[in-house]
């Protein structure tokens, strides 16, 4: 399993640490007489920079059936998002694992501003740089014959049962359903043998103060990180985003800003 938290399984916590999907996911592999090896290289906060340098290299060394590779919310929340530097690195990982024999296993993930529940000035830059990563996961993944899973559509995104209270990650009940659904399409290709992951929850829900706390701390540490780095560039991108509606311009300019930055990406990463 290569990615960041989503992966690693981050709002799933089961016996003192994260469980996730993945960890569900593999536990229904195995028919009667086989075994499974689970390996997670996933870690919380990984670019497609650290996945393509340090977790691919691993990932192909050990020969892997199968190999899951979701990565891209963070180079959506960084200042320094290139669509064409994340279609090249992650067409370079599901490249190099495809050589080697793995089945791919992909998705796409929901727009962090409108998980947020951010004003539309800061949301709308958020939502087109998903767009345009969610486009080069999908046109990649068909390209490699990937197991994808849509986890942008609305049956995943506004079912707030399956997220955590920090409304980026799937709590244990969304990553059951990620497994469940994972499973569901593996099994259709002979791949998945073993039974479903269930999809009622096993460890109790978080009472408020624990969320309470959770939000207090981890989640306070994840935002003041994330606003030393992404929030100065959202600023300035808001910033656009309101000059153009002031303009009578409206997005339309910045929509096809972004549709050309991907469509080059595209180009470079498909030959064509």
């Amino acid at each position: 399993m290569l990615g960041d938290s989503f992966s690693e399984g981050v709002g799933d916590r089961a016996a003192g640490a994260w469980r996730g999907w993945a960890a569900l996911l593999a536990d229904g592999l195995a028919g009667p007489g086989q075994r499974v090896e689970y390996v997670n290289l996933a870690v919380s906060g990984a670019l497609s920079a650290d996945v393509a340098a340090h977790q691919a290299p691993r990932a192909v060394a050990l020969r892997p059936h199968l190999a899951s590779v979701v990565v891209g919310v963070n180079d959506t929340l960084r200042h320094g998002f290139d669509i064409g530097l994340y279609a090249r690195r992650l067409d370079r990982v599901l490249g190099a694992l495809d050589a080697a024999g793995a089945v791919l296993l992909t998705a796409c993930l929901p727009d962090p501003g409108r998980m947020l529940g951010l004003p539309a000035p800061l949301a709308r830059p958020l939502a087109r740089r998903r767009r345009s990563v969610n486009a080069v996961v999908h046109a990649l993944s068909a390209r490699r014959g990937a197991v994808h899973l849509h986890l942008a559509d609305p049956a995943w995104t506004d079912d707030r049962r399956l997220w955590s209270a920090d409304r980026l990650h799937p709590g244990e009940r969304g990553h059951r359903a990620v497994a469940g659904a994972f499973h569901r399409l593996l099994a259709e290709r002979g791949l998945a043998r073993g039974p479903a992951p269930s999809p009622e929850a096993s460890e109790p829900p978080p009472t408020r103060a624990e969320t309470a706390l959770w939000l207090a701390t981890a989640g306070t540490g994840w935002v003041l990180r994330r606003s030393r780095d992404l929030l100065p560039q959202l600023l300035l991108l808001a910033g656009e985003e309101l000059l153009h509606r002031g303009d009578g311009t409206g997005p339309g300019q910045l929509d096809a800003r972004a549709e050309t930055a991907l469509a080059a990406a595209l180009a470079a990463t498909m030959g064509g």
